[in-house]
């Protein structure tokens, strides 16, 4: 294993060389646990944690590294562990807001290439979760891959196909299996040397199996699937970086049970971009695709060329970034009011005031 495998390349070699500290090392984020991480170097592969400093200088949880990052590296002598002191700048950063937090962000993986959108074919696949994790993915400037797994399950696998691709613009969509195989060659085919992508899906869609069928070793746990509703259990506890066969590496992600946008602007015109195309003939500019008359969209709802659940998945996302805008608008002047305030206070000679 080299580093050039893992990823590096002159990006990342060009900022590690104003690190100038004797003896320190480049090394890859492979494993976020809660009490440290796991970095592979591109001789061994230890535990580490970051350094007193770094925490102290840290203000958001993600200035920490990630699954993914780049990281400088002193190691410890002796002791096979090494303590983080920096973060390479990111190529990429796939993030989503945190769970039950209005404006946190919190960073999934990062330095990817590409991310696969996995959904299972062992029932009706939700198109309307793709449409959300498409919009993501590309509101975060990567590429998206849709992958529908299971599909030996699947009585009608080209008709599943076709009612996928009409909600994913133009991001590939495979029908991948691990039983028969079907698709996998396509899929080892986009991780070449270097190349990094991450599995996003919900819990049960065989992201794991994926992994191993890919790698052709069980690299990751695997737990068998519900008979009742073809649903696996939950297997994957913290993202984790697998390694394959002759290069490329893959990120399995935990099955996520909320998936808030972090932005979504872009991504929800590049996913939805048959809407904004059917807007662009609406007979009034700002026509908002509810009851006003002239509207192109509803014509093609009322003449079955739209699926109305389309254009309510894009109304639904659309406040929903408008929404996130808005609480970040009224933190940052919240934050900007409390910078304000503790500066009247050392120029009056008070003490600080963490409020007005």
């Amino acid at each position: 294993m080299s580093l050039r495998a893992l990823g590096w390349c002159r990006f990342f070699e060009e900022a590690f060389a104003a690190r100038t500290e004797k003896g320190w090392l480049a090394a890859r984020v492979a494993v976020q646990h809660r009490g440290g991480f796991e970095i592979w170097t591109a001789d061994e592969v230890w535990p580490a944690d970051v350094s007193g400093r770094f925490r102290h200088q840290a203000r958001k949880p993600s200035d920490y590294p990630a699954v993914g990052d780049w990281v400088v590296v002193e190691p410890v002598e002796g002791e096979g562990k090494g303590i983080i002191h920096a973060v390479l700048p990111r190529r990429s950063r796939f993030s989503r807001t945190t769970a039950g937090s209005a404006t946190d962000e919190q960073l999934i993986a990062t330095n990817l290439d590409e991310v696969f959108v996995v959904e299972s074919l062992g029932a009706n696949p939700n198109v309307r979760r793709i449409e959300r994790f498409l919009t993501l993915v590309r509101d975060n400037g990567i590429v998206p891959v849709v992958l529908l797994t299971k599909s030996d399950l699947c009585a009608d696998v080209e008709a599943a196909l076709e009612r996928v691709t009409a909600v994913c613009g133009d991001a590939t969509v495979l029908a991948v299996s691990c039983l028969d195989r079907r698709g996998i060659t396509a899929v080892r085919k986009r991780l070449g040397r270097g190349e990094t992508a991450a599995l996003l899906g919900p819990s049960g869609v065989g992201k794991s199996t994926l992994i191993n069928t890919i790698a052709k070793e069980e690299s990751q746990a695997v737990q068998e699937v519900r008979a009742s509703d073809q649903k696996g259990r939950h297997t994957t506890t913290s993202r984790e970086m697998v390694f394959l066969p002759g290069g490329g590496v893959i990120i399995d992600t935990p099955g996520l049970r909320e998936l808030q946008l972090w932005e979504g602007g872009g991504g929800l015109d590049a996913t939805f971009a048959d809407v904004e195309e059917m807007a662009a003939s609406c007979r009034f500019s700002d026509c908002r695709h509810q009851n006003e008359p002239g509207c192109a969209v509803r014509q093609a709802i009322a003449e079955g060329r739209m699926d109305a659940g389309r254009l309510t998945a894009y109304h639904k996302l659309g406040e929903e970034i408008a929404q996130f805008n808005r609480r970040r608008e009224n933190r940052a002047q919240a934050e900007e009011r409390r910078r304000r305030a503790r500066q009247r206070a050392r120029g009056a000679g008070q003490a600080p005031m963490d409020d007005e």
